[in-house]
């Protein structure tokens, strides 16, 4: 691994994949932290469940988690492939991990999700609400009635599914870390269904944090510019993915790696009075 992430200079590699993407076939390939994150501690003994955790930003913040000392619930769609790595990588860490695939659109199994860390940690301390779903449209009428619903049950609905089921087992300093996005503040007109639920959860993630504020469980949301994960090559056309960050004032998207600081800063008892708030990763792109 380099200082700097110099391969991810646009122009990048035409490339595309099959929904929901898998991170071997990425060119190059995402920087996760693995050679390169150092944990001290920080997260010792906490029990985690974090969305998406199979692959890039997810993948990233579990490494970091990992080895910041924390056990993990890792959820995902069908991507056993991706899991079974971020799995090796938690294990190495010398921590307990637990795979549980499905579809978090479906209450049920959101609530399914929940009991399983119970049962395996006996308590929630961090809840990571990171999977998401997005696809490209260049007209409204282009939009299936059927994706702008399957948009919403999996970037936003999935979110209130989980957090309900969560929260009673989860004891005052604990934390639950939503992903948005630049584009809830700058929604790219192409990605309009997801744009739109990235608004949704920062909205969600300041109501939510003052709801539980007197229970002391924290509520944050990151918000991310451009990353670079197997949701890219699988979602946007080739022409879009060889130019993919190149908007931002550094010019590039983000590795992966460089997501997971701000989840772990957020998850820290350290941000014990840090609440209600968005940080930004954003490659120097202002939010409103």
């Amino acid at each position: 691994m380099s200082d700097t992430p110099d391969d991810l200079q646009p122009p990048l590699p035409e490339q595309q994949q099959d929904v929901p993407g898998h991170t071997e076939e990425m060119n190059p390939r995402p920087d996760h932290g693995e050679e390169s994150y150092r944990g001290s501690g920080r997260l010792a003994d906490k029990a985690v469940v974090i969305t998406g955790g199979d692959s890039g930003i997810g993948r990233a913040v579990a490494i970091a988690f990992a080895r910041e000392g924390a056990d993990i619930l890792i959820s995902y769609l069908n991507e056993d492939d991706d899991a079974q790595e971020t799995a090796r990588w938690i294990e190495e860490a010398g921590r307990k991990v637990v795979l549980v695939p499905g579809d978090i659109s479906d209450a049920a199994h959101c609530r399914s999700i929940v009991a399983q860390a119970v049962e395996a940690f006996g308590r929630i301390d961090i809840l990571v609400n990171n999977a998401a779903h997005q696809m490209t449209f260049e007209a409204i009428e282009d939009i299936p009635d059927e994706e702008w619903d399957k948009t919403f049950a999996t970037n936003i609905h999935a979110m209130f599914y989980l957090s309900k089921a969560a929260v009673p087992h989860m004891a005052e300093g604990s934390s639950i870390i939503n992903t948005a996005s630049v584009n809830a503040d700058t929604p790219k007109p192409t990605l309009l269904p997801y744009a739109t639920t990235k608004g949704a959860i920062q909205n969600f993630t300041g109501g939510l944090a003052q709801l539980l504020g007197k229970r002391n469980i924290r509520v944050n949301c990151v918000a991310p510019g451009p990353v670079w994960t197997p949701l890219i090559p699988s979602t946007m056309p080739p022409d879009q993915v060889k130019e993919f960050g190149k908007e931002t004032p550094m010019g590039r998207p983000a590795q992966p790696r460089e997501l997971a600081p701000a989840y772990v800063m957020l998850a820290t008892d350290e941000a014990s009075y840090i609440s209600g708030a968005t940080i930004a990763v954003t490659g120097g792109k202002p939010i409103i």
